[in-house]
């Protein structure tokens, strides 16, 4: 039986890093066998997870001998952290191994979202031609709002500022003095959302952040914004969300996780016939390149685990 599992999608030059110290089990499919997996784990040391595995009820259960579990992200929303400690399995997320790459899916998406034109390919292929309406908007002068000042959204507020934008950032449990704020301009929630033309999330889902932007949050914000959340979902009320599009309230909206992941066709229709919105299937901190940086991270923290546990 293996002593390290992995269940979702990891680079193979990782994944070879672990095969040469100890048995490993790679099967970026698994996750879709939750039985299968939970026989695979009864003997496992480590389960190395993306964000779709949930490490929590039988399935942590089922790993009697389980020691640690390598994330490959950052979000921990999917792992019971409180069964874990309590078991005591260590829990090793991939911080600041994908920050670039959620930094630049913000900034393309707010280009994308100002400038209107991209999404016009179905009605050019028609022969429709429609330049009058699809004139957008410069992102450079405007206002970007972060919600949340962390790690990824200080590389969003670098690269917005060399753009040309205006950064504002809201986040309460982010000292005063903490020298983070050089970076943007202090708001509070309401200020933020009725300033920005951009506004992009980057909270962790919490009881408190869950449904943080609803239907008032909404109406707060500029007929003429845009809204991005690449940070988790449940933080939007997605149907809250979908009729402030529909009904002007809202330029646009880009949303890369949901409530439900993945996202049903039958929960995807509140969303259908909107133009002004683009949908990303949770890809947002996955490129090429922090693909490796990730999974080597992820290897080399389960590794250093092992070898220090036996």
């Amino acid at each position: 039986m293996p002593e390290i599992v992995i269940s979702e999608f990891m680079d193979e030059d990782a994944v070879e890093t672990l095969r040469a110290r100890y048995e490993t089990l790679y099967d970026p499919d698994l996750v879709d066998r939750p039985q299968e997996l939970a026989e695979k784990l009864q003997d496992a040391r480590a389960l190395i997870v993306r964000n779709r595995t949930q490490v929590r009820g039988d399935l942590l259960g089922a790993a009697q001998k389980l020691e640690c579990v390598g994330r490959l992200g950052v979000g921990l929303d999917n792992i019971d952290l409180e069964a874990c400690e309590g078991r005591d399995v260590a829990v090793y997320p991939a911080t600041g191994a994908n920050d670039l790459a959620v930094a630049e899916y913000v900034i393309t998406t707010a280009f994308i979202l100002m400038r209107e034109a991209y999404l016009s390919t179905s009605h050019v292929i028609d022969g429709k031609w429609p330049r009058s309406r699809l004139i957008g908007r410069e992102i450079s002068g405007k206002v970007i709002g972060l919600v949340g000042f962390g790690a990824i959204a200080r590389e969003v507020a670098r690269r917005a500022d060399a753009l040309g934008m205006k950064v504002i950032a809201f986040d309460p449990f982010l000292d005063e003095g903490d020298a983070a704020w050089k970076l943007a301009q202090k708001r509070d929630l309401p200020q933020l959302l009725g300033e920005a033309d951009v506004i992009s999330l980057h909270t962790p889902l919490t009881p408190k952040t869950r449904h943080m932007i609803d239907a008032k949050a909404l109406a707060g914000m500029k007929n003429d914004a845009v809204l991005i959340n690449a940070a988790r979902g449940g933080v939007v009320d997605e149907q809250a969300l979908a009729d402030a599009l529909r009904n002007g309230q809202l330029a646009g909206a880009a949303l890369d996780v949901f409530e439900e992941e993945p996202l049903s066709a039958t929960s995807g229709q509140k969303f259908a016939g909107l133009e002004n919105l683009v949908l990303t299937p949770h890809i947002a901190g996955v490129t090429a390149e922090s693909n490796v940086r990730v999974s080597a991270l992820t290897a080399k923290k389960v590794l250093e685990h092992l070898g220090g546990s036996q």
